[in-house]
């Protein structure tokens, strides 16, 4: 009977988040070069999309102060198709609704913003009050686009297309629990561990798949508790509120990364319909309250 390949890990942080990299192949120097390869690819996405550094698209974008931008081809398409998810999703996705941060910190504390808080920032939030011609985007002043409820995600796709354009491998490619494969190990199947809501738990369960991508949307670390409610990190851009009775946790499967990212934090905006909207769009998922 012959022995599986060996399984190489390369472990790293990016887009704060522990990052890790594994091919299998019996030959050491291939999975160094496919793991930098998919490292690069990571540490370029997330110098280009935050929001953090000055040197990115994002924060020319933020700081034009009213003055129109253009901008390169793979940013006009994620911020075509993060126009498209708002339009889907009858508005509750906006990459316009980061502003909100300035008032909202959930630290798990119980330091919930008064209403007077909330409102002075809404004026900046909006897609709707966006220009956007493509490659040109025009922005009220004062507004902000933050692209982080899909960068992550969008970086695991670039990095496992990275390693496939090297070398037809085994590989996975897992961002802080958001996760794209090349194909099926030579046993089958990726061993995946979901993250438990529980602290006293190293997992919430596990996974098998044989390739695709697998996402997790949830409040298990971000939250707030005032008087016995838990307020989850969940906005809704229309209020500024956060979502109410959402899940604790949604994990997708779907095609891409991306999708199954998107398909999460769409049910986690649901909130109390989150399985009926994964049962509407026909996607493999696990919903925990």
């Amino acid at each position: 009977m012959t022995a599986a390949p060996h399984i190489h890990s390369h472990r790293f942080s990016a887009m704060a988040s522990p990052c890790e990299i594994k091919v299998e192949t019996d030959d050491a120097d291939l999975a160094s070069r496919l793991s930098a390869a998919a490292e690069a690819e990571a540490r370029r996405i997330e110098e280009k999309f935050t929001r953090y550094r000055p040197t990115g698209i994002v924060s020319r974008i933020n700081c034009a102060d009213g003055a129109p931008v253009e901008v390169d081809e793979e940013t006009a398409g994620l911020i075509a198709y993060a126009a498209q998810v708002h339009a889907l999703s009858e508005g509750r996705f906006d990459i316009t609704s980061g502003v909100l941060r300035r008032v909202w910190t959930f630290d798990g504390s119980d330091r919930v913003p008064n209403r007077a808080k909330v409102e002075s920032v809404l004026p900046l939030v909006g897609w709707h009050k966006v220009r956007w011609e493509s490659p040109v985007i025009h922005m009220p002043p004062g507004m902000e686009i933050d692209l982080g409820g899909i960068c992550k995600e969008y970086a695991v796709d670039r990095a496992a297309r990275a390693i496939a354009l090297e070398a037809n491998v085994p590989a996975m490619v897992n961002f802080g629990g958001d996760l794209a494969t090349t194909g099926a190990k030579s046993d089958g199947r990726w061993r995946i561990a979901i993250e438990s809501l529980d602290p006293e738990k190293d997992t919430g369960g596990v996974l098998h798949i044989a390739g695709g991508a697998i996402a997790t949307s949830g409040d298990a670390r971000r939250f707030l508790l005032k008087n016995g409610r838990r307020y989850s990190h969940i906005l809704d851009p229309r209020t500024g509120y956060p979502v109410e009775n959402p899940p604790r946790s949604v994990t997708v499967a779907a095609k891409t990364c991306l999708q199954a990212g998107t398909l999460s934090t769409l049910a986690m905006l649901r909130g109390r319909d989150a399985e009926r909207f994964l049962t509407s769009e026909g996607v493999q998922s696990w919903v925990h309250w």
